[in-house]
């Protein structure tokens, strides 16, 4: 019988509810909190650089809208960071599904 289609926000979901999506979102979180920290607790001599490093963690997605103006930048980082979530957790699916990844071929071996 053939499997039931799913919604896209049931595909979504599983895309971005495994280790590595996860993962990489709190490293993209940690790293907008070690901004947030620098840019208004740390007293600089001249202009930080430390908002750099939030578009390297999210890079490609997000370098392609840095040169917008205003704060669209960082909606860039936000889209970059789901976007990249999104293609590791594919990703992790299809490597973690039977018949992929570890040498499996998807039939039972006695």
């Amino acid at each position: 019988m053939p499997a039931a289609p799913r919604s896209a926000g049931t595909t979504l979901r599983r895309c971005l509810l495994n280790p590595l999506a996860l993962g990489y979102l709190a490293v993209v979180a940690a790293v907008w909190v070690w901004i947030g920290v620098d840019t208004l607790l740390v007293t600089h001599a001249d202009a930080s650089t430390a908002a750099v490093w939030g578009f390297f963690v999210t890079a490609p997605t997000s370098l392609l809208l840095a040169g917008l103006p205003g704060p669209l930048p960082f909606l860039g980082v936000a889209a970059g960071a789901l976007v990249q979530a999104l293609a590791l957790g594919a990703g992790y699916r299809w490597l973690a599904s039977p018949g992929h990844g570890h040498g499996r071929t998807g039939a039972s071996h006695a």
